[in-house]
């Protein structure tokens, strides 16, 4: 038994070691509670892009570049960054692209960078996008003026079909998660997205981050 207590402790380990490296988050891994173990990411602002927008900021033809896997499997930051175009000109540059391309456009911002962009951005979970302020994308070969799609990303867990059978939940319902540390915080309104793709993740933005104190070592726990 000692043996394998070790053994999960150090695969533990270089879970976290792994998910540090990341460059758009920063996570917390939480020890089994079901079959799957509870990852807790903070993301950073970041951009998804059509094929079609790719080009029109990279050239005709021009394929992302994957410089780091994220958590879920097939996911990936970009080596590619644009410079995001706000009311009133004001700009975030080094905005990171994530991938792989969508069939749509979507700008993810934190509240601190909304207000120091000038915009007045909704809480919208990811796809959910008619009604959202636009925005203008630059990159080295053009600019992607962008109708709609910046949006507060809602906070989310990402579920396995097992996950939700252990929980107790649906697709497109709520869960809350308790935020342990010197703090202490829960959040009530997670919504909850269920795949057979995915792994056990929630996502919260850097602004609900850094209001619970989150390190990789605080402790987190998702209740229905």
């Amino acid at each position: 038994m000692s043996n394998q207590l070790l053994n999960r402790a150090r695969v533990e380990q270089l879970v976290r070691a792994s998910l540090q490296r990341n460059p758009v988050a920063k996570s917390a891994l939480n020890p089994a509670v079901g079959k799957n173990p509870l990852v807790v990411n903070i993301s950073a602002r970041h951009c998804h892009l059509s094929q079609e927008s790719v080009e029109v900021l990279f050239g005709q033809g021009y394929q992302l570049t994957p410089m780091k896997d994220l958590y879920m499997d097939g996911q990936y930051a970009a080596k590619e960054s644009v410079t995001m175009i706000g009311p009133r000109s004001r700009v975030i540059s080094n905005l990171r692209i994530l991938g792989p391309c969508r069939d749509f456009d979507q700008v993810e911002l934190a509240y601190t960078d909304a207000i120091s962009l000038g915009f007045k951005i909704p809480v919208r979970n990811s796809g959910d996008i008619e009604g959202t302020p636009g925005c203008m994308l630059m990159g080295p070969a053009g600019f992607l003026k962008m109708d709609k799609g910046v949006i507060r990303a809602a906070p989310h867990v990402h579920m396995a079909p097992e996950d939700a059978d252990y929980y107790g939940v649906e697709n497109k319902s709520y869960m809350k998660l308790r935020v342990g540390g010197g703090v202490g915080v829960t959040f009530d309104n997670i919504y909850v997205r269920v795949d057979p793709s995915f792994k056990l993740e929630v996502h919260i933005d850097t602004d609900e981050g850094n209001a619970c104190g989150f390190s990789s070592e605080t402790p987190c726990e998702l209740i229905k």
